[in-house]
């Protein structure tokens, strides 16, 4: 490997892969080269969606992220889902759509997503570099001096591609962001995104372990809704987790950082209302026989879930009939299944993140190829940036497209102009 190069991509996640192939592709001239400094390219990938890697979603907007959706907007309109799928296509990695919305590999497996990116990496001659772990760089003349744990590299353009913090034994450690801040960016404050929540070790969860049901996550910040989802709800041993969880454990970790009165209320039959629920209770009262609560509560609930509901209540419910019910007692009961305040704790932290929120402000970065406006020929990607998706495709579909910019981008300009003016 030559100590001079054209492009210079630190970190070879996803979004790195992706600018390193879509640079080759737009000018195969050029000498392009990934560092990262994980022994094996790609763990991220490997792990995510259950080890099949959801590569992205049938239908992506700016709404399924948080930060700056006008600039996201932009940016995704660029390189959309549609261009994902022919992407992966051409890598040999046929997609299909399943009844979520979520695209998967047609192997189910993360596998056959990674060795597609690799595969055509080597294909291009795009360099891999493993275990190069950049200490510094800086901006010399017309080119970068990288400083990494095997000695130094300079490059006309440098792709920052290190990914946040999330799942650190994958090689995400944040220090990219370091690098950034050195060359004169700014990073918002970083929160663990798409995480598990831990709840009151008194609380009932623990009990339930192993159940899952839909449900409606509402997060409330100081009396006002915040945030609201349905979906699919996993309660464990130490919490609750789930896709419906991750989706809200965004709003609710960066509250609890920031001290605000946060809270999360959970909504058990989120396809029932509220007044519904109560007729619901009241007929059933109306009936011949001496139905139980948890009997009657089971036939929209997981029977664990019916029973531990009905015997939390004061008075415990669990050998009630409903035909006894007081008024106050239904009442209490439909507050319950409609408006509990899960005691949450906090969440399960970095290791169990599967994405970072916060990071560089999107509007220090151009929105049409992602070059820095602070550091001519400098480029920042992916995770790196203060934007995350929620659960379903929507971040790796992020660093496809932020990868496709930055890629095709720093080819274009490194042979028509010099760095001080590109955009």
């Amino acid at each position: 490997m030559p100590s001079d190069i054209d492009i210079a991509i630190i970190g070879a996640g996803a979004a790195g892969l992706a600018a390193g192939i879509f640079a080759a592709e737009t000018n195969p001239n050029l000498s392009i080269a990934l560092l990262d400094s994980a022994k094996t390219i790609g763990a991220k990938i490997l792990v995510s969606g259950g080890g099949r890697c959801n590569v992205t979603n049938q239908r992506v907007t700016a709404s399924d992220f948080h930060g700056n959706r006008k600039l996201i907007d932009r940016i995704l309109r660029r390189f959309d889902e549609q261009a994902t799928v022919r992407w992966f296509a051409s890598l040999g990695v046929p997609l299909h759509t399943e009844a979520t919305g979520k695209l998967f590999p047609v192997s189910n497996k993360a596998r056959t997503v990674l060795d597609g990116l690799l595969s055509r990496c080597e294909a291009l001659g795009v360099s891999l570099l493993t275990q190069h772990f950049v200490r510094d760089m800086t901006r010399e003349g017309e080119k970068f001096s990288i400083q990494h744990s095997q000695g130094t590299l300079r490059a006309k353009r440098v792709i920052l591609a290190t990914g946040g913090r999330s799942l650190p034994k994958t090689g995400s450690d944040g220090s990219g962001w370091a690098l950034a801040q050195q060359l004169g960016h700014t990073v918002t404050a970083t929160y663990p995104a798409l995480v598990p929540l831990l709840l009151e070790p008194s609380f009932f969860h623990a009990t339930l372990s192993g159940i899952s049901h839909d449900v409606t996550l509402t997060t409330t910040i100081a009396g006002k809704t915040f945030h609201r989802c349905t979906g699919s709800l996993l309660w464990t041993h130490f919490g609750i987790s789930g896709p419906v969880v991750l989706d809200a454990s965004r709003v609710w970790v960066r509250a609890a950082a920031q001290g605000e009165d946060v809270r999360l209320h959970l909504h058990c039959l989120p396809q029932i209302t509220n007044q519904d629920i109560e007729k619901w209770l009241m007929q059933a009262a109306s009936l011949p026989g001496r139905k139980l609560v948890p009997t009657l509560l089971a036939e929209q609930l997981p029977t664990r879930v019916a029973t531990t509901l009905a015997r939390v209540q004061e008075p415990d419910l669990s050998d009630t009939p409903v035909n006894l019910l007081s008024k106050e007692a239904r009442r209490n009961l439909v507050q319950t299944l409609t408006n509990l305040v899960l005691p949450v704790i906090g969440s399960r932290g970095w290791n169990f993140a599967e994405v970072t929120a916060g990071g560089v402000p999107l509007e220090e970065i151009s929105a049409h190829s992602m070059v820095s406006r602070h550091v001519p020929g400098l480029y920042v990607i992916g995770e790196m940036l203060d934007c995350d998706g929620r659960i379903g495709g929507f971040n790796f579909q992020w660093a496809w497209t932020t990868g496709y910019l930055a890629g095709c981008h720093s080819a274009l300009n490194i042979m028509k102009q010099p760095a001080a003016e590109e955009r």
